[in-house]
């Protein structure tokens, strides 16, 4: 059985006061021959986005190291930039690898990326090209599930865990496959402009705000073994976000789903991935964080309402989740937030 713990926790980067000042430039690097395009199409809808949120959008360039047009999926791609784009980018991503190995230009100019800085990011097979770099030995990272073994045997320094949705290791992001690409995009977003315009393009795109990077990549059964169990849990889980500030023991969710805690907890997994106190850790981190971002209320306050009791529990929370304190994620977040 996968492992579905986070490798490490969340660093966030924290930019959105740096964006202010100058745009932040994100540059996607595209592959002749690459699978699908769902990948580079992420990256353009969070990333390329027109400036619609009333903050400073970041600048986003796509560049190749192939000859143009390149082979995406199904569509021939005309890109007019080379791998020289990356000399002034903030971030990186490598939304997939191509049919041929990268090249040694293209090798060469992530390493400089990452040697001055640069956030690297990449959504599913991408993990290969910056594994090729050796930008990942000994990190923690993850790719497509299917992949692992062949990734494993070819690149042995890697601590890779295929069972999770993405990992955040500071610097180096890597995430699986096309829906957790989102999901890392999306934490991208939360870590550099807040919860609150996450949320927003989230819902622009039409995909769940926010997944865990240790939440199982590989969900066996997507839902509960039987039809009306699915039912209950899904109507369980719009009645408990509805209560966040109240206890919510696994005995009491279980109860409205007509089962024993540990049905509930079994079929909780096979249908999510993760476990119910995660889940609503998970639920009760994002209310907060929206809180703290929207509203005036008291620390005090907010840590009640979300369920936390104390604000001391909610500090610790938010230290160990996104390696701040609420009053400094407050500080941050609240003035992009609020235009």
């Amino acid at each position: 059985m996968r492992k579905k713990t986070a490798i490490v926790p969340n660093r966030p980067i924290r930019q959105n006061r740096a964006m202010a000042d100058r745009r932040h430039r994100v540059v996607c690097v595209l592959a002749d021959g690459m699978a699908t395009s769902i990948g580079p199409a992420i990256a353009n809808d969070v990333f390329g986005a027109p400036e619609v949120l009333g903050v400073p959008w970041y600048r986003y360039t796509i560049c190749t190291a192939d000859r143009s047009p390149i082979r995406v999926g199904a569509l021939r791609v005309h890109v007019e930039r080379g791998v020289s784009a990356l000399s002034r980018a903030d971030t990186v991503i490598i939304p997939g690898r191509g049919t041929r190995p990268p090249t040694a230009e293209l090798l060469a100019a992530l390493t400089r990326a990452y040697q001055r800085g640069a956030r690297m990011v990449s959504f599913c097979t991408g993990a290969y090209v910056l594994a090729e770099a050796g930008l990942l030995d000994g990190r923690p990272a993850t790719t497509l599930w299917t992949h692992a073994e062949r990734f494993r045997a070819r690149f042995p320094a890697v601590r890779l865990n295929p069972a999770v949705l993405y990992v955040d290791d500071g610097q180096i992001l890597t995430s699986a496959g096309n829906a957790a690409s989102a999901d890392l995009a999306l934490h991208i977003l939360r870590s550099d402009y807040g919860a609150e315009i996450a949320n927003t393009v989230a819902r622009h795109m039409v995909v769940p705000p926010h997944r865990r990077g240790g939440q199982a990549q590989y969900v066996e059964t997507p839902v509960a073994i039987r039809p009306e169990a699915g039912d209950h849990l899904a109507t369980t889980l719009e009645w408990a976000m509805q209560r966040l500030g109240q206890p919510l023991p696994v005995k009491t969710l279980a109860g409205r789903c007509g089962l024993s805690p540990r049905q509930f907890t079994r079929q909780f997994r096979q249908a999510t991935g993760t476990t119910p106190h995660q889940w609503l850790l998970t639920q009760r981190l994002a209310l907060a964080q929206r809180l703290l971002e929207t509203t005036g209320q008291s620390i005090d306050h907010i840590a009640a309402s979300a369920g936390f009791g104390t604000p001391s529990a909610m500090r610790q929370q938010f230290q160990k989740a996104l390696d701040t304190s609420p009053a400094a994620y407050r500080r941050t977040f609240r003035v992009s937030s609020a235009a």
